[in-house]
């Protein structure tokens, strides 16, 4: 069975792959689905200092201490640059990495490269949608109780991790088995961005016809992409 790491982005927590993580370990596999400093049930410890870059730190140190190897990466959304960075500080445990429709940066380059509309809510540490903004713009494909499910567990996510350019000196030189999944209905981060980092990586090239939060939307669908980049496995 396979180890499998799942990483959010902006506004979730580990809660955002409740659907996927229930499927996987049904199948037996190991999941881990951490939240990141300063997000969701974290988010009293929202603070200045928190980037894409000590989230990464973070992740790390969580592999090293659970003795975590051959693992398969999952990072969504702000998640790819996140799992990217992870994977150029500890390539030894990492055995494939799918980016679910996740910003695929190039070293220098910053979310608001590619994400341009404010958030509703601007703090000295956090941004993020309000409530409205979320089930009326962001959540829009969802159902309706699913939509406010998620609206309610959405929080703020640290400042620096969008305004702060990436650090990634090595990863896009290095050799990785990776896959990549385009949402077609998602405004961001858009397909030519996507083909674009899928190209540099030689990456597999999915396409799930949903919005942004295909783990919510499509959970059985993107079950089988990550199953795809499971060695020995099959959905």
């Amino acid at each position: 069975m396979a180890t499998i790491v799942l990483l959010h982005g902006a506004y979730q927590g580990g809660w955002i792959w409740k659907f996927v993580n229930e499927r996987l370990t049904a199948l037996g596999h190991a999941i881990y689905a951490p939240t990141l400093d300063g997000c969701a049930e974290r988010s009293h410890q929202l603070r200045p200092g928190i980037n894409t870059e000590t989230h990464a730190e973070e992740v790390a140190q969580f592999l090293h201490f659970n003795d975590l190897e051959n693992v398969v990466l999952v990072g969504t959304s702000s998640g790819g640059m996140v799992m990217a960075r992870l994977a150029e500080q500890c390539p030894e445990r990492i055995a494939h990495l799918v980016f679910a429709d996740a910003l695929m940066l190039m070293d220098g380059e910053k979310i608001r490269d590619i994400v341009t509309r404010p958030a509703a809510i601007n703090t000295d540490v956090g941004l993020g949608p309000g409530r409205e903004d979320a089930e009326q713009r962001l959540l829009t494909d969802l159902e309706p109780s699913l939509r406010t499910w998620a609206a309610e567990r959405f929080t703020l996510h640290p400042t620096a991790v969008f305004n702060q350019p990436v650090k990634l000196e090595r990863f896009w030189d290095m050799p990785w088995k990776a896959s990549v999944l385009y949402c077609s209905k998602a405004v961001n981060p858009g397909e030519a961005h996507l083909r674009r980092g899928a190209q540099r990586l030689a990456a597999s090239w999915h396409v799930i016809e949903t919005g942004h939060y295909p783990m919510l939307s499509t959970p059985d669908k993107l079950v089988s992409i990550i199953l795809d980049a499971c060695p020995g496995q099959a959905a």
